[in-house]
């Protein structure tokens, strides 16, 4: 039976080291989390964090009730296969809580903003990968919500568990850790590799080994990348790090080679969605729900893989028709795959533009792009994906101004005066 409940402590977690205080700051880490809300011009917001994007069928039930009480009833996706609640009422911050805390949702509240974890969503599901990480993952999380030190880690912070497809490791982690064909674990920050037994240990060890480098730096050095060191100084810690705790390691190549995220359909042991813009109604949540045979795992391309079994799968056609009427996306081809886009007004005062109803208008006039597309509503860019993509951005008269990097290097740029015009100036940089 595949385990769902991956927020339970284990019995026996990793020990925490005691070496390590938390990194000085140059001003508080303002993230939203599920105990901290955040204010936004359509209520307060709550992020709560589903390592691996997994969470079980009573979960998600229990999420779906709190949206529906407690805020405007839909469940946002991020990019981090976690899931925010918007529209929350002022002062439902306790009751929010206790709704959480009575599912598991909230192992550790000293920890709980920094349990930012990726898995790749179809491990164990599709005979692919070279391992299954939902063992790590559990170990992982149980690890940081038992060390002091991991409190000190930022909401931006992030963890990627690779089953060795490339998927998350793709995503721009700070600590990755990579199955390998041959039955180990890459690590980086460290750039080596460790026995698989140790790869959460050592996962959390790496993090807690930028808590003490970034000590010494009083400018905000929240992720890795802001770390001010010299190339490769990072790795040389960790790997004395590792050394000193007493895990092996050896220097074999880093494992090479990428893949996307799941296709939507039927894939393996699971049915796969995509959810477009990330938006989940509450009569979508429940549908997912429905089909799923013990949980759900969301997945950091805003789509959610739902693991089925027995009887479950042999009505996956079935299943797969129900959700694509409830409104997700189940083809592959669909051009919603290529769309992305921040919440934008009414929600968030900065925004120039409503830019999802504009993204969804300019997929009916434009149809499928040739890069994908992400709309912003202010320079903020919030939630914005790496790799090659069309950066369309609200500006203030209320047009979009479009840009992308070519295959040689170059940026290419257009306007737009609304989604209508959103045709040619698609046309003039991508062609």
């Amino acid at each position: 039976m595949i385990v769902g409940m991956l927020t339970a402590m284990p019995t026996a977690a990793l020990p925490p080291s005691p070496q390590v205080a938390p990194a000085a700051r140059g001003r508080g880490d303002a993230c939203p989390g599920a105990l901290r809300l955040h204010t936004a011009d359509d209520g307060a917001l709550a992020r709560i964090r589903l390592p691996g994007g997994i969470l079980t069928t009573g979960q998600a039930e229990a999420l779906g009730h709190a949206a529906r009480r407690l805020g405007d009833g839909d469940l946002h996706l991020t990019s981090r296969g976690n899931v925010q609640l918007r529209g929350l009422a002022a002062g439902c911050g306790g009751e929010l809580a206790e709704a959480l805390d009575a599912v598991g949702l909230l192992p550790s509240r000293e920890h709980e903003r920094v349990r930012n974890i990726v898995a790749s969503p179809l491990s164990g599901l599709d005979g692919r990968g070279s391992r299954d990480v939902r063992p790590w993952l559990t170990a992982l999380d149980a690890a940081l919500c038992a060390s002091d030190a991991a409190r000190g880690l930022s909401g931006r912070f992030l963890f990627a568990l690779d089953d060795g497809r490339g998927d998350v490791a793709g995503l721009g982690a700070d600590v990755l850790v990579r199955a390998t064909e041959d039955g180990g674990a890459w690590l980086t920050p460290g750039s080596v590799r460790v026995a698989p037994a140790e790869a959460p240990r050592a996962a959390l060890m790496a993090a807690e080994t930028f808590l003490e480098a970034a000590r010494s730096h009083t400018a905000r050095t929240w992720r890795v990348s802001d770390l001010p060191l010299r190339e490769g100084e990072l790795d040389r810690l960790v790997r004395d790090r590792l050394t000193t705790e007493g895990i092996e390691q050896n220097d074999r190549p880093e494992p090479v080679g990428s893949a996307d995220g799941p296709p939507p359909g039927a894939v393996g042991g699971a049915l796969s969605v995509h959810v477009p813009l990330g938006r989940l109604s509450a009569l979508q949540w429940e549908a997912l729900a429905v089909a799923a045979d013990t949980e759900l795992r969301l997945t950091p391309w805003r789509g959610v893989v739902v693991p089925t079994a027995g009887a479950i799968a042999a009505r996956g056609v079935e299943s797969l028709g129900r959700l694509r009427d409830a409104g997700l996306v189940t083809d592959p081809a669909s051009s919603w795959l290529r769309v992305g886009a921040c919440v934008g007004r009414p929600g968030c005062a900065k925004a120039h533009g409503d830019v999802r109803a504009d993204a969804a208008r300019a997929l009916e006039a434009t149809g499928r792009s040739a890069l994908p597309l992400y709309w912003s509503g202010c320079e903020r860019r919030c939630g914005h994906p790496r790799g090659a993509h069309v950066d369309v951005l609200a500006t203030p008269d209320g047009g979009y101004r479009l840009s992308a990097t070519t295959t040689d290097g170059s940026t290419r740029t257009a306007s737009a005066a609304g989604p209508a015009r959103m045709g040619a100036a698609l046309a003039a940089i991508t062609s």
